[in-house]
């Protein structure tokens, strides 16, 4: 099986900062792969937030999450601090795809490359609906 390339984006719309906590380090004494998916997870949510949007209600829908990959670059261990660049990008008809761009700040190291794709889900009636046009304008726009 060929190996996973991301082609990430050149312009991000935010940045974070997450430390690596003891809790996320694997007995390889790195940062663990699902460590690494919680960590996305939680700049997710920070991105999201600056818009005061959150997984459950982004223009009145929820988000779910439809597929994941993560390319590892180098090592995290205890007490780096990351970098998390996030852009939007390759909107369909029901969701787009989230990049995630993994920088070690003490030594600006890319640790990982990774994406989400996300569709759109109404909750209430239990199924995927079209990405809300206002979404879609305010992240075309601010790229």
């Amino acid at each position: 099986m060929p190996r996973i390339k991301i082609d990430m984006p050149d312009n991000y719309l935010f940045t974070t900062e997450i430390p690596v906590r003891i809790s996320d380090i694997n007995y390889g004494g790195h940062l663990s792969n699902d460590a690494m998916l919680s960590i996305i997870h939680e700049a997710r949510i920070r991105f999201l937030n600056q818009y005061q949007y959150s997984e459950l209600d982004i223009e009145g829908y929820g988000i779910i999450m439809t597929d994941s990959a993560i390319v590892y670059k180098a090592e995290g261990f205890h007490r780096d601090t990351l970098q998390i660049a996030i852009a939007v990008a390759d909107f369909n008809k029901y969701g787009c795809d989230l990049y995630y761009l993994l920088t070690n700040k003490q030594n600006a190291k890319e640790i990982a490359h990774a994406k989400t794709g996300i569709v759109f889900f109404d909750y209430q009636a239990r199924k995927v609906v079209p990405v809300p046009e206002a979404f879609k304008d305010r992240m075309l726009k601010e790229t």
